[in-house]
């Protein structure tokens, strides 16, 4: 895999089981490095996007940096969904 600072391919999979949750892995090595627990709590990943992902690329929810990091040492990054506000949370 690419050094952080130049950057590597990187897929995105959203779950079918839970709202917001996402997987990030390279492309080169896809599902390959993710424990097996942790895709049978995720459902079958649907592809969300792809992308080239470098330290300084702004994304909506993580830092890029970390998730760079995170693919690196453990080959995925796993995206949390937002925490709900008290509002939003259903009686």
């Amino acid at each position: 895999m690419a050094s952080e600072t130049a950057g590597c391919l990187v897929n995105v999979y959203r779950s079918p089981r839970e709202e917001g949750l996402y997987l990030y892995v390279s492309r080169e090595e896809l599902l390959t490095r993710v424990p097996e627990d942790l895709l049978k709590h995720f459902g079958k990943p649907e592809e969300a996007m792809s992308l080239h992902l470098h330290a300084d690329r702004k994304l909506a929810r993580a830092s890029a940096r970390d998730v760079l990091a995170a693919i690196q040492a453990k080959g995925y990054y796993l995206q949390m969904p937002p925490a709900r506000q008290p509002s939003q949370v259903q009686p």
